[in-house]
């Protein structure tokens, strides 16, 4: 499976199914088409199919990195009130 670099809106797609696992924890792979789900999330992996999307957003603006930006910032703040305390 081909990891998705960014997030984008399915514009044309082939029996498209995605493993979006590492963002939902679903184990089950999700059929994606132009009327019913056509978003499609970075950080996840195509298992069938092919599809082409209109990229919506890359890097700490995508789904993953926003996650990512939220998990960061908690540790931040907590190495910052360590260093004031010392």
């Amino acid at each position: 499976g081909d990891l998705l670099p960014a997030d984008g809106v399915l514009i044309q797609g082939n029996d498209l199914k995605i493993d979006e696992s590492s963002l939902t924890g679903e184990s089950d792979h999700v059929k994606k088409s132009l009327d019913r789900d056509p978003m499609l999330l970075s950080g996840t992996h195509v298992m069938e199919g092919s599809g082409r999307m209109v990229v919506t957003a890359v890097g700490v603006n995508s789904q993953t990195g926003i996650i990512f930006t939220l998990l960061g910032a908690g540790g931040d703040d907590e190495e910052k009130e360590k260093e004031k305390e010392k």
